[in-house]
């Protein structure tokens, strides 16, 4: 079964394995769904996932992303897989609306706020959600509320389907050979990647 634990081997903080398996399967799709978006014709996209859309992608990767929302929120490893339940279900619910470079890190942030507020007793609020996320606090609450909608308020997840889920993540870690958990120390340089994600005094800038 997927391990899910946050400590290493050594009790030290350590990123969960499943954030590299979940990271790879992300990218996996945006790629898919990019080559099919170029191969489409201009108005057949479906509008669905629009209020998740920037002027143009971040410049932050997918991977490091994850990690960001996963080290400065505090969730559990768990909100990650749900997140992506989250996801595949939009993607089964309207399916004509991708997820693409220009809307996955809103996705992936909201979803695992989501997840948060339905799995863990202790969480972080909207606002430092949006803080990490790098968007204002009122988007981040209208995002919420778009995503709610779109799953028609489908937010629980049974024992059931989760370890469905934690299996098919398992077998695509198995496909792409990731067998360890990434040291915390990997992490440093995640404050690097842009001035907007690291300032402290005040909000991060929203994104394009």
């Amino acid at each position: 079964m997927l391990s899910l634990g946050r400590q290493g081997q050594a009790g030290e903080e350590s990123t969960p394995r499943v954030l590299s398996i979940l990271s790879k399967v992300i990218e996996k799709l945006v790629g898919r769904n990019e080559k099919v978006v170029d191969g489409m014709k201009s108005g057949t996209l479906g509008k669905s996932l629009n209020s998740f859309h920037g002027v143009r992608a971040p410049n932050i990767s997918i991977p490091k992303y994850l990690e960001r929302i996963y080290k400065y929120t505090n969730c559990s490893p768990s909100c990650l897989v749900v997140g992506y339940v989250y996801i595949d279900r939009l993607v089964h619910k309207h399916p004509d609306s991708l997820v693409l470079s220009f809307n996955v890190h809103r996705l992936l942030l909201t979803t695992v706020l989501v997840a948060s507020k339905m799995l863990d007793d202790v969480h972080y609020n909207n606002a430092l959600y949006a803080r990490v996320g790098g968007v204002t606090n009122a988007e981040l609450n209208k995002l919420e509320i778009e995503l709610l909608f779109l799953l028609d308020f489908g937010v629980m997840v049974s024992c059931g389907i989760f370890e469905s889920y934690c299996l098919h993540l398992e077998k695509e870690g198995a496909f792409h050979n990731i067998h360890r958990s990434i040291p915390s120390a990997s992490l440093h340089d995640v404050a690097d990647i842009s001035q907007q994600y690291t300032q402290t005094s005040s909000p991060p800038q929203p994104f394009d």
